[in-house]
């Protein structure tokens, strides 16, 4: 009797065509998903209620603000003056992208040459394994340019803060695109059936809300412009939203910092938790701005189906799950790129680490580069404490899920409220302070100007007692 079950090949029988074939098939697949906000908005009024909330604070806030500024000042300043500082000579940061972008288009017709340039080699070993060695200082030294040059310039001249931030993360989401297309292509090189990515696929992805390559995504039929507009609309409004955070509780604390040579320790203390609060607003709408708003509305001028960006990491107990819910952008990337080709030789352990380090580092660049200065509180926040955390949370989190839910929020109140006041206290530090020999980009300043002191003849009072 023939058997008309379908056997499986062994790997020696597989031509490379069904080997990659078989390998593309186990990656992460995408699918047409909508982003967990975006469900929870539509399905459920109670979540609706508190988007409603968070707009209704600014609205009142915003009225308070032209209140004050009508009856004290005569005039209404609500947030611009830091809006127009913050994008400053908005030019220079357009042309630092431009190069960027130039060299993320350079890498195509250099990727097309290498892939012919191999198949002419395919019967000379020796000569592939040089050429495949031209290949790896290739990439190395675009990405190197990519990084070294608006890093250099940012370095040699200080660009406003919001447009160092946009253009430092440019710069890293162009080097993860063209590396994760090159990794992509390593299977592709070693046979001429399958063909490399056409330059319309290439050009999609790098605009795509992904950093993992695939020659096709699940697209939506139609632009829905409503949907983009909203969305856009959005991100002005978050924009202008952390402007007047900043306007109104930042500065009123800081922008004085280093004029005079002393200061209480009270006061400083008292500012640090005044920024608590602004903090952890600010985290949040940077949140929703760059992984909800933003990213939705690329995907949806671009029609691409997948928009899980992110998981509901707000729910979580552990900073395990936190750091990969929180950008899943960013962490496949990072999984596919860093983790996965690392663990098998060097361990989870090791490999988590050195995944932890990089996105430390490059977190910490953005910030350096934007304000002018290496103070590195992002990276012991994150760098240090998350990653002790870790093995924490996983065992806690498990048993006791709505506690440490809770200390997380703790946490994220705490680490954002030091870095809403740590980053001004070194900047005002720097433009408010004498010029000293010692000052250097990786000195902080703050930490000898100005004095903190403690109030003299201070004392404590009992609070409970009310007998006088």
């Amino acid at each position: 009797m023939t058997d008309l079950r379908k056997r499986t090949k062994s790997p020696a029988e597989q031509t490379e065509a069904e080997k990659y074939a078989n390998k593309e098939a186990k990656k992460p697949t995408f699918s047409y998903r909508e982003s967990p906000l975006t469900v929870l908005i539509s399905t459920s009024l109670h979540i609706r209620a508190i988007y409603h909330i968070f707009v209704a604070i600014l609205i009142m806030l915003l009225i308070d603000t032209v209140v004050y500024d009508l009856i004290e000042r005569g005039k209404i300043n609500v947030g611009l003056n830091v809006i127009a500082n913050g994008f400053g000579d908005i030019g220079r940061g357009v042309r630092l992208w431009l190069f960027d972008l130039s060299i993320a288009l350079a890498f195509y017709p250099a990727l097309k040459i290498y892939g012919s340039s191999r198949m002419l080699l395919k019967n000379l070993p020796g000569l592939q394994r040089v050429w495949t060695g031209f290949g790896i200082i290739g990439l190395v030294s675009l990405e190197t340019l990519l990084i070294a040059v608006p890093t250099w310039d940012l370095g040699r001249q200080h660009l406003a803060i919001a447009s160092s931030a946009a253009v430092t993360c440019e710069m890293f989401r162009f080097v993860m695109k063209i590396h994760a297309v090159a990794i992509s292509c390593i299977p592709r090189f070693h046979n001429e059936k399958i063909p490399l990515p056409t330059f319309k696929s290439y050009l999609y992805f790098l605009f795509a809300p992904t950093l993992v390559y695939r020659d096709e995504y699940p697209r939506t039929k139609k632009i829905r412009w409503e949907v983009v507009t909203f969305h856009i609309l959005e991100v002005f409004a978050i924009i202008f939203y952390n402007s007047f955070l900043w306007e109104r509780f930042i500065l009123p604390y800081w922008s004085d910092y280093g004029k005079q040579p002393r200061i209480e320790a009270g006061t400083v203390v008292r500012g640090m938790f005044a920024c608590v609060l602004p903090g952890v607003i600010s985290f949040l709408c940077g949140f929703y701005c760059l992984l909800h708003a933003w990213l939705n509305a690329f995907a949806e001028l671009l029609r691409f189906g997948d928009r899980l960006f992110y998981e509901d990491w707000w729910t979580t107990s552990q900073f395990s799950k936190y750091y990969r819910a929180w950008n899943l952008v960013v962490h496949s990337w990072l999984r596919d790129h860093i983790y996965k080709p690392i663990a098998p030789s060097a361990g989870k352990v090791l490999a988590t680490f050195i995944v932890f380090f990089i996105s430390s580092v490059a977190h910490e660049m953005v910030l350096a580069l934007s304000f002018g200065f290496f103070y590195p509180v992002l990276l012991m926040e994150f760098g240090v404490l998350g990653l002790l955390l870790l093995p924490l949370t996983d065992a806690i989190g498990r048993r006791f899920p709505h506690t440490l839910n809770l200390l997380m929020w703790l946490s994220f109140f705490f680490g954002n409220g030091l870095l809403w006041s740590l980053y001004p206290m070194e900047y005002f530090a720097r433009q408010n302070c004498p010029p000293s020999e010692r000052d250097s980009f990786f000195m902080p300043k703050s930490w000898s100007c100005p004095e903190i002191i403690l109030k003299p003849n201070w004392t404590f009072q009992n609070p409970f007692d009310i007998i006088h």
